[in-house]
């Protein structure tokens, strides 16, 4: 399906999950912000998680844009952790309420985005750092996607008091309709 209902599709997505992730974190206690998720990796606690949304999908629109009009998307040396480490040190002064909002700005940049391609700029491919080429369709689904693993992770570590492991499941969850041809 490569047709203005698939990109409709694709930007009600984005919107609805979205503001869910913002809901989410809206419904935070002040005390849960500051709570450890991950174990390895980065060691982010929960306020950090969001920041890293931020910056992503900053970041990723911005590469996107670049992928439509004939770029290549993220660079092929980018390095990912590096990136992470100085964006989400970056926002670290921001309140949860302005995090929050800075997620729903960018959302809302990014489903303005999708409102501009026309079917076939799905097909355009750029370069993501962790899966390699894919095209534009696959990356606006990991930008809904994206925020959905690290929320269960979010969940979980909140849930049982500990962080888990960082990063874990991470290609197959980005994937798993992509194969199926689901959305």
């Amino acid at each position: 399906m490569t047709s203005h209902a698939e990109l409709e599709h694709l930007r009600q997505r984005l919107s609805d999950e979205g503001d869910k992730t913002a809901d989410f974190f809206a419904g935070l206690a002040p005390q849960a912000w500051e709570a450890p998720v991950y174990s390895t990796g980065p060691g982010w606690h929960v306020r950090q998680v969001l920041a890293h949304f931020v910056s992503a999908e900053r970041s990723y629109l911005h590469y996107m844009r670049d992928t439509v009009n004939g770029g290549a998307g993220v660079p092929r040396d980018f390095d990912i952790d590096a990136f992470n480490a100085v964006q989400v040190e970056a926002l670290s002064g921001l309140t949860p309420p302005q995090l929050i909002e800075a997620f729903r700005d960018v959302r809302r940049g990014t489903c303005d985005f999708v409102t501009t391609l026309q079917p076939l700029d799905l097909e355009r491919i750029g370069y993501h750092p962790w899966f390699g080429d894919e095209s534009l369709r696959f990356l606006l689904k990991l930008i809904y996607r994206h925020p959905m693993l690290h929320l269960r992770d979010v969940r979980l570590a909140m849930e049982t008091g500990a962080p888990v492991p960082d990063g874990e499941g991470y290609a197959s969850f980005a994937r798993d309709d992509d194969r199926a041809g689901g959305q």
